[in-house]
Formats: structure tokens, sequence, C-alpha cells
């Protein structure tokens, strides 16, 4: 370990220059004193490492020196297709080896290619996941993507929706999308995706497989996915939406949403506007519906706008409707302060 950590503070003073010893125990994640025994040793094995007194002065080395210690390992050389994404990079256990290998290729390029990188990975950013959402907890990841790495049987304990099952898994690969972790595998002769996160446990066997020949990963997925898109709506419901209502969609409903705006008709004399949005199963659709609120009137399928009706009917008997309402009177939308308006309205989303 302190080989490591030696090889990773010289090939900082070499990237970035003169350095303190308090931003090299930050960089390090070390103690000040650590850092000064290892310049110590540095300096010992005969890497010409400097100490300039002041206030701008700090650790630097010789000048015109360059290290040749830039050989990646394998797990470097892996880590470096997720040099975009330090977060899966950590949940995978190699955020120290996409660290070093990221200090070990800018130590290897031109001093000009250098700080290009740097200025890169200063201005640019990537976030996977979504929006108000937890990333979700994956304490099997590990012991998935090592079995990935060498093609070896998982056992696990998985919970679908209709209960939990008791499988022994090919793995074939691990997918990333929208900030949840897949895994892909072979089972039987048949290759399925399973939701990291529902992995209830998991054990790595001493038993190998032969990968299939020609497997691709990222076309699997592709098809995949969209496989998935197209089963999974069943209808479609015609809805009447207020201006808001038409606003909400996209939002609510995503790409299927925007697709069903830019397909609406024109709005009416109170300006609501016809459109047709595909729907899940009846149960996914009421409870999409209701998102919607009053924004929304559901003008068919019978089924569909009778099933709202009952539910909305229920939470008017749970809630109780109020003493002074009239019959037919508009919903009243005060609300004691503009806090519940601001964080709602759909232009402060983001």
């Amino acid at each position: 370990m302190r080989a490591d950590r030696l090889l990773s503070l010289l090939l900082l003073l070499q990237n970035r220059g003169r350095m303190t010893a308090p931003d090299l125990a930050a960089e390090l994640e070390v103690s000040v004193r650590t850092v000064y025994r290892d310049v110590e040793a540095l300096s010992a094995s005969g890497v010409p490492v400097y100490a300039d007194r002041g206030p701008a002065g700090g650790y630097r080395l010789l000048d015109g020196y360059r290290t040749r210690l830039t050989g990646l390992t394998g797990d470097e050389a892996d880590s470096l297709f997720l040099a975009g994404m330090p977060g899966p990079a950590a949940e995978l256990g190699l955020g120290a080896d996409l660290t070093t290998a990221q200090l070990k290729l800018r130590a290897a390029l031109p001093a000009e290619l250098g700080e290009r990188s740097r200025r890169i990975q200063e201005r640019f950013h990537l976030d996977a996941p979504g929006w108000f959402r937890d990333a979700e907890p994956v304490p099997h990841l590990a012991a998935a993507a090592e079995a990935v790495w060498e093609l070896r049987v998982l056992r696990v304990h998985y919970r679908r929706w209709r209960g939990e099952v008791r499988r022994e898994l090919c793995p074939l690969g691990l997918v990333l999308k929208g900030g949840i972790w897949y895994l892909v595998a072979r089972v039987e002769d048949t290759v399925r995706s399973y939701r990291v996160s529902r992995i209830l446990a998991a054990e790595v066997l001493e038993e190998v497989f032969d990968r299939p020949a020609g497997f691709d990963l990222a076309a699997y997925w592709a098809e995949s996915s969209r496989r998935l898109e197209s089963s999974r709506f069943h209808g479609e419901a015609e809805l009447l939406l207020s201006e808001r209502g038409v606003q909400l969609l996209p939002m609510q409903f995503g790409a299927v949403g925007a697709e069903a705006v830019a397909a609406a008709g024109p709005p009416d004399d109170r300006g609501r506007r016809r459109v047709v949005l595909p729907v899940e199963s009846l149960p996914v659709a009421v409870h999409d519906m209701l998102r919607l609120g009053t924004d929304a009137e559901v003008l068919g399928p019978p089924e569909l706008r009778s099933a709202v009706a009952r539910a909305v009917a229920e939470l008017a008997r749970r809630y109780g409707a109020p003493k002074d309402d009239t019959p037919g009177a508009p919903p009243n939308h005060d609300t004691p302060s503009g806090a519940w308006r601001t964080v709602h309205d759909p232009q402060n989303t983001p």
C-alpha cells in the first residue's frame, strides 16, 4: 500500500507542479506527518524532491524530471472506461484504481495535453442518477462484478415482483441505466436482465462458464430496451388537458408525453386540448391519470374513465367534501401561501 501511495505522490508532483504538504495529504487521504515521511522516502530513493519555503512554498520535483513509471495495471486499464463516472467506479471497487490510472495517464502525456485533460476534468461532470431519487443500495454489486470479470457462475437469491427465487447465473455484463445497475446474465439457454438492488444474497462459485461467442452487451441491451418499451403499453387514453396539463404531460411521462403533446389537437374555446396518450395496464393508467389531477379529463376508453371516476369517488369519501362546496362549483385551488404553487410550478422543475 505504501508503494502505491509513494507512486501517487510522485505523479501528483509531476502533474501539478509545486504542492504543499496539506494539499498532498488531502489528495492522498493521509496525515501531513505521513506526507513528510513519504517525501523523505522518495528523496532517499533518488527522486529529486525539493522543498521551497515561504508563503508560496511547497514540494516540487527538479525541473525537467519525469518518471517513467506509467505502465497501467489490468484493473487500472479497465477503470479508464469509467473515467467519466467516479461514483459507479467506486461502487465497482475501482475508485482507487481509477485515480491512479488517471495520474499515470496524465504523467505520460505532453505538458499541453496534460493541462487539457486537467481542464476537461475540472469543467465536465457526469451525474447519472435521476432527480429526486436516492441511489439504490447495491451490496452485492462487487460480487456480480467479480463473476463478470472472471466468467464464474453466480448463485443468487433474487426478489421478483411475484416472489423470491434462487438462481445460478452466468453473468455476461453490467449495465448502468439511469443510476440503476442491471446484471445481464445467461440462465439455462436464455439471456435475461436482473436489477442488482434486488439481489438479496450472492455467492461467486468456483465453477466457470464459456461466454457465448459473439455476444454484444451493448446490442443486447439496446434490443432488450426496445422490446420493453414496445411491450410496456397496452392501450391508449384520450384526454382533455388544460394549458397546465399540456405542460405537465412531458414532465410526468417523458418522451411518450412529449410525443402526445406534439400530436395534440388545437385548443378549444376554453384552451383545452385533446391528446392521445399510450397507457399501461388499467390500474397503472388510473394512477397515472390521478397524477394529473384536475388538469386532465379522461374521455376514453370507457373502462378507464369509469375506473378513474370510482377512484375519485373513493378519495372524496375518505377525505369528505367541504361543507361550503356547491355541486358543480369549480375546485378551489387557493392555499394559505404561495409556497405550494411555487414548488409545483412546472416551470421551476429541473
